[in-house]
């Protein structure tokens, strides 16, 4: 990485840490992520999915537990009502409040008091990006217009990371089921698309497809149809086995590619395209877009 990139990825780490300072401050306050981001003076969805890749959680996640971690330390020291401390943390009443409480550590909010208990703590988190100049990351800028999909989707949660367990699961059902060979069948290209169509960060939701480009006449045979906006976007290439390599990639996107450049995810649909061959194979080689805006 040049020096020029070296300063982005600094002034990116101080931005974010000052984003998680503002952050950790307003644990018994209201929180508009349209705030954070500006604070880190990217996109509300930017912020947002920078944070899930980096750390696994959503931004919501992330607040949730770290409330209920302040939570159960406030319980623990003092003799404030439960009433008191599900409402300074942002619970509407004790049930929902006890409800999360119990599910977060494995006992009930008056239970805390009890001399010895054993609590769970999430700990504040910190970003520490590595600057190393030792292999480049090429990519490419395509423009391309809106094109049509058809497939098979499901919603999944976010919360806990339950999306890079359950999108596998997908995957495998669709190749055992039938679903991907008929739907190469239906393609305009031959190649397989798994898109992240729409993010909802706000509800730790988002809707993935496993699908394939069609022409605008074609036939879904009972399967989904929708659109990918057109966009402008930055391409990636993975070379190697599945999933680790891509996996690989997804990471030095987020950790490197992202902070090192003048780019902020656009908001919309994030796709990987995977062309037939064995994924297995050292030589295989599939490609991730993200759509992009320059800042």
């Amino acid at each position: 990485m040049n020096s020029k990139g070296d300063d982005s990825v600094l002034e990116w780490l101080i931005r974010m840490k000052e984003a998680m300072d503002y952050m950790e401050s307003k644990m018994t306050e209201p929180l508009r992520i349209e705030d954070v981001a500006g604070i880190a003076h990217v996109s509300p969805f930017h912020f947002q999915r920078m944070f899930s890749m980096l750390t696994g959680f959503t931004v919501a996640d992330y607040i949730r537990k770290r409330r209920l971690t302040l939570a159960a330390q406030e319980l623990a020291s003092s003799r404030i009502r439960v009433l008191d401390v599900a409402l300074k943390y942002g619970y509407d009443s004790p049930e929902s409040f006890a409800k999360a409480f119990r599910k977060a550590h494995g006992l009930t909010p008056s239970a805390a008091r009890e001399p010895g208990v054993q609590l769970k703590a999430f700990p504040r988190l910190s970003f520490h990006l590595s600057l190393k100049g030792d292999q480049e990351m090429e990519y490419k800028i395509v423009d391309k217009p809106a094109f049509n999909v058809i497939g098979k989707s499901i919603q999944v949660t976010c919360k806990d990371g339950e999306n890079f367990r359950r999108i596998p699961e997908f995957w495998n059902e669709c190749n055992e089921d039938g679903t991907s060979d008929e739907l190469i069948g239906l393609a305009s290209e031959e190649a397989w698309l798994g898109i992240c169509m729409s993010m909802d960060m706000e509800k730790d939701l988002l809707s993935y497809w496993v699908g394939v480009k069609a022409d605008e006449a074609a036939d879904p045979h009972g399967y989904e149809k929708g659109t990918v906006p057109a966009a402008s976007w930055a391409v990636f290439t993975s070379k190697g086995p599945l999933p680790d390599t891509l996996q690989a990639v997804w990471q030095r996107i987020y950790q490197e590619w992202f902070p090192g450049t003048g780019y902020q995810h656009a908001g919309g649909p994030e796709i990987e395209l995977y062309p037939p061959g064995d994924t297995t194979a050292e030589d295989y080689v599939c490609e991730v877009w993200i759509p992009v805006v320059k800042k």
